[in-house]
């Protein structure tokens, strides 16, 4: 049986993006761009997490194993690997994120993941395991309960039932800070702003929007993706409150014309600014159905050797739609162009076939992106 779209969800979104756009609306400067140097670091440590109830590593896992051994002689308890026995341990790797200037003893949450063939990790303690940056320091160390937020029950039988991934866990405020990234923030004589998604004339955007927020010529587009902002005299040793004014102010970015295509679940997204030249558009469809009617055969009456025979009768309808000839004609927004293809009856899989021509004919004004 073939499945149609929710009729009344697509013409409820069709029927939305056919509306006037709006003029365009600010955002703020921190939703659309980070300041040089103010970023998280990521964290890294093998650890090992105890007391699981026979669900940890087996005897096959040896980095396990010689983590266990590696762990007790440093206890004063001297054991090989191969006398380690044991299925209640699990080697996991711990990753955490460092915020910018996070200070000794500040607490953070960090993320357990089953390295080895443990089933599952709940109810766990992670013991203290170093957490360390990319160039090899040690910034936190992390100990604490498991919080899986899942679990796996297992028959007698084979029967398995199982809740998101109970092989991975999170340590909630586990980590503590040991070692903090030196920055230097109030020194700073000048800022540099990072545009998540690089655009000239977002740029040119953000500097005069810099300028005109502080009332002077502070700030410059070096490229599509970096702003220098000179710190002025007034804000010199006191940084923060400059940023937090900077990061306050609105700013509309702006975009290439793009239209996004998932041809697996049938989505079209288009932006405001997509245009479209003089075309005319043209969409049927052919239906073809064949039906199939049992018929029973029967033999006549003391016929000898007679028996009854079921064949099948077939019936073949062809149906093709007649579209009218739509006429849309140049530069028309992506209102016009939703209600021109609105008006010829088609579904969202349609509309993506219609834009893959358009495309080709070099009529579409925008880039064109298949998921």
């Amino acid at each position: 049986m073939r499945r149609r779209p929710h009729r009344a969800l697509v013409a409820a979104l069709l029927a939305l993006l056919a509306l006037p756009a709006p003029d365009a609306l600010g955002v703020r400067i921190k939703d659309i761009a980070t300041f040089r140097g103010v970023r998280p670091n990521q964290l890294v440590g093998y650890g090992l997490v105890v007391g699981l109830a026979g669900s940890g590593d087996s005897t096959s896992t040896q980095f396990t194993l010689q983590s266990m051994s590696a762990m007790l002689e440093k206890m004063g308890v001297t054991i090989s690997p191969e006398d380690i026995k044991v299925k209640n341990v699990a080697a996991v790797m711990v990753t955490a994120d460092l915020p910018p200037f996070s200070r000794v003893g500040s607490r953070l949450d960090a993320l357990v993941n089953s390295i080895g063939d443990a089933k599952t990790i709940q109810g766990g303690t992670l013991l203290l395991t170093p957490l360390k940056g990319a160039d090899g320091q040690v910034y936190a160390v992390a100990q604490g309960p498991v919080a899986t937020g899942g679990f796996l029950v297992g028959g007698g039988s084979g029967d398995k039932v199982a809740k998101n991934f109970p092989t991975v866990g999170r340590v909630v405020q586990g980590a503590t800070v040991e070692r903090e990234i030196p920055f230097q923030l109030n020194q700073k004589e000048e800022l540099a702003l990072s545009i998540h998604k690089p655009d000239f004339t977002t740029a040119e955007r953000v500097a005069r929007a810099i300028n005109e927020g502080l009332a002077l010529a502070a700030a410059r587009a070096v490229d599509s993706g970096t702003i220098q902002v000179q710190v002025p005299p007034e804000y010199r040793g006191r940084v923060a409150p400059l940023i937090a004014q900077i990061e306050n102010f609105q700013v509309a970015p702006d975009a290439i014309s793009r239209v996004v295509i998932n041809e697996r679940t049938g989505t079209v997204i288009m932006g405001e600014n997509v245009r479209i030249a003089t075309v005319a558009i043209a969409h049927g469809n052919l239906s073809v159905e064949i039906k199939q009617t049992p018929q029973v055969s029967q033999a006549l009456p003391f016929a000898p050797g007679g028996r009854t025979v079921v064949t099948q009768e077939s019936q073949t309808f062809v149906q093709e739609g007649r579209a009218p000839l739509q006429i849309v004609p140049t530069g028309v927004s992506i209102g016009e162009v939703v209600r021109a293809l609105n008006a010829l009856g088609v579904s969202p899989r349609d509309l993506i076939s219609i834009l893959q021509a358009l495309r080709a004919a070099g009529a579409l004004q925008a880039e064109l992106e298949i998921m």
